[in-house]
């Protein structure tokens, strides 16, 4: 079934308060939840995510403070209330977040839900990945690749690939099913090590 149309397809975060209410991690997963499935109740998420109805009927409002989310007017009643997101993704500027006090902290809890959504993703695929089409053993692609960069040539590398993808997520939106189709998750890391992990 395919999800209402976003308000706006992407929010830019320039306070840190908004961000910090982002990185709470259970506020983050219904809004992950909510923008890859749709308007839906604060109990439907509740058990959704394993939390009651009154736990993320409290988060669903802090979201919706920052305007991340809001009540779905079109559904529901006085005694049920729908939440929709309000943009398809989230993005910020690190150097504008950080300026503010206590920005690196939350940019931090950021990056540690980031790195947690990659490994739960890349977990899940492997659970499943037999279940899948054989059509999908194929196309699944993993790579990784070392290069030696100065930090203005790894930012131009993140833009240019992110420019791919948002092409492909603006013709093809995880959002919205289409016959034949799964939802795959493309995970994007540009980062600096100093040694290599062992």
């Amino acid at each position: 079934m395919p999800v209402e149309p976003f308000i706006e397809p992407a929010v830019q975060v320039t306070d840190v308060r908004a961000l910090r209410a982002l990185a709470h991690p259970l506020r983050n997963r219904l809004l992950g939840h909510l923008r890859l499935h749709g308007p839906s109740t604060a109990s439907q998420l509740g058990r959704a995510v394993g939390e009651s109805s009154g736990s993320t009927s409290y988060h669903l409002r802090q979201l919706a403070a920052y305007g991340f989310v809001e009540e779905d007017e079109g559904r529901g009643s006085a005694r049920e209330r729908w939440w929709r997101a309000r943009h398809r993704m989230t993005s910020w500027q690190r150097s504008g977040i950080a300026a503010q006090e206590g920005g690196e902290e939350v940019q931090d809890e950021m990056s540690r839900l980031q790195a947690d959504l990659h490994g739960r993703v890349l977990s899940t695929w492997h659970v499943q990945k037999n279940r899948l089409d054989p059509a999908w053993v194929g196309a699944a692609s993993m790579s990784d690749y070392a290069l030696q960069l100065r930090p203005d040539q790894a930012r131009a590398l993140a833009d240019e690939l992110d420019a791919v993808v948002m092409r492909w997520l603006d013709a093809h939106p995880g959002d919205t099913p289409a016959e034949g189709t799964e939802l795959v998750f493309v995970l994007s890391t540009v980062v600096p090590v100093q040694e290599w992990p062992s």
